[in-house]
């Protein structure tokens, strides 16, 4: 067992023995590492969560979430096959997973002030010390997957030798304190402006009866329809396990989950989105349609997009990884997200050049695909590991 930092068992519960208030003071505004999010995270199997965390010599705290992986990884914390896809080298599948289970976005957490690279320096010591809850295998790892530039930056710093690989483009759509009329305009393309209007128009036109309500009461109806679209696009499993999942999540997330349905003619609803909602932030996490009922009006740019971001109070939607096309057409920046080795001999220490090839044709590729696209890559982000 880990009994490290003053006898902590860091696989004790998902925030390493701490209480939420002492977690979230470190995560702040990051959603995907609060002790709400980590604790949903943790109703999965596919690992044991825990929370590795350190007192630093000023008197703060730095964390980063974990789990222990192994021959039952969970699918999205098996760096080997991510790394695989990408036609690259991998650490051995067994050791420490750096981030969560859902949400691709993973951060260094510290207390307000901290310097990063101290605390990032005394993390890779804890990481590398930990042990996980059942015996590790002859080799292991402990690898970062969905870190931010700034975070590699600062492990970097601290001593950690291997390129990080670049896994995704992370979307996060401004809304400026105007609202939806300003969002429109700072689109810039009147094709672009004129495409929105015409999709809203059309929502409009088509008589649907859009209604919100939490998860803890619309569950049912996102299951089912999120089995519709995951059908659609074969990768459907056992229905049960979306029910339960669902019923769980709303359960536990309370009025934080919420979700748009839409409906015509007093029939089941044929549409949602679930998204949950932090401070000034929505957070997209899933939408699912009965296809066959939907009436060809932008059923799901309207209720991914275009009404979250007219929620009252919102300034930030945060769109995540996959179709970055769609997203930069609605103002989108992209972010870039890294996998990173925290070891301290890593197989990928050797293949600087091959990962850095690996990182600008990834780019290449991203910018290539529209001049929306090309845009959205902020550029002070994007500059390093090429």
């Amino acid at each position: 067992m880990a009994q490290l930092d003053g006898g902590t068992d860091y696989f004790s519960d998902p925030l390493g023995g701490l209480d939420d208030q002492q977690w979230d003071e470190m995560a702040g505004n990051r959603f995907y590492s609060s002790a709400f999010w980590l604790r949903l995270c943790a109703l999965e199997g596919g690992g044991t969560s825990g929370g590795v965390h350190v007192s630093l010599p000023d008197g703060g705290r730095a964390a980063v979430p974990v789990i222990a992986v192994g021959e039952d990884a969970h699918p999205n914390c098996r760096w080997g096959t991510i790394l695989a896809a990408h036609g690259l080298p991998s650490p051995p599948q067994h050791g420490i997973y750096v981030g969560q289970r859902r949400g691709y976005l993973a951060n260094l957490l510290t207390s307000p002030g901290v310097d990063p690279v101290t605390a990032a320096g005394r993390i890779l010591e804890e990481v590398r010390s930990a042990r996980p809850p059942v015996p590790p295998a002859a080799a292991s790892a402990q690898v970062a997957v969905h870190l931010t530039t700034p975070d590699v930056l600062a492990f970097r710093e601290a001593g950690v030798k291997a390129e990080p690989v670049l896994l995704a483009a992370d979307a996060w759509i401004g809304i400026p304190s105007g609202g939806w009329e300003e969002w429109l305009e700072s689109l810039g393309s009147r094709h672009r402006i004129r495409r929105v209007r015409s999709e809203v128009r059309k929502f409009e036109q088509a008589g649907y009866q859009v209604e919100r309500r939490t998860l803890a009461e619309a569950w049912a109806d996102v299951a089912r329809l999120a089995i519709h679209t995951e059908r659609r696009y074969g990768r459907a499993g056992d229905p049960s396990i979306y029910y339960d999942g669902f019923r769980k999540q709303g359960e536990l997330a309370g009025p934080r989950a919420e979700v748009l349905l839409c409906a015509y003619d007093d029939g089941p609803p044929v549409g949602c989105c679930l998204y949950y909602r932090d401070g000034d932030t929505i957070y997209l996490r899933a939408v699912g349609f009965d296809y066959e009922r939907l009436r060809g009006a932008a059923e799901y740019f309207n209720l991914a997009y275009h009404l979250p971001a007219r929620l009252p109070g919102v300034r930030w939607l945060h769109a995540g990884i996959a179709t970055p096309d769609g997203k930069a057409l609605r103002g989108a920046e992209l972010r870039p997200l890294w996998l990173l080795d925290l070891s301290a001999t890593s197989v990928l220490d050797d293949h600087r050049d091959e990962l850095r090839a690996h990182n600008s044709a990834q780019r290449a590729e991203l910018a290539g695909r529209s001049p929306a696209v090309a845009a959205a890559l902020r550029t002070d982000l994007w500059e390093t590991f090429f």
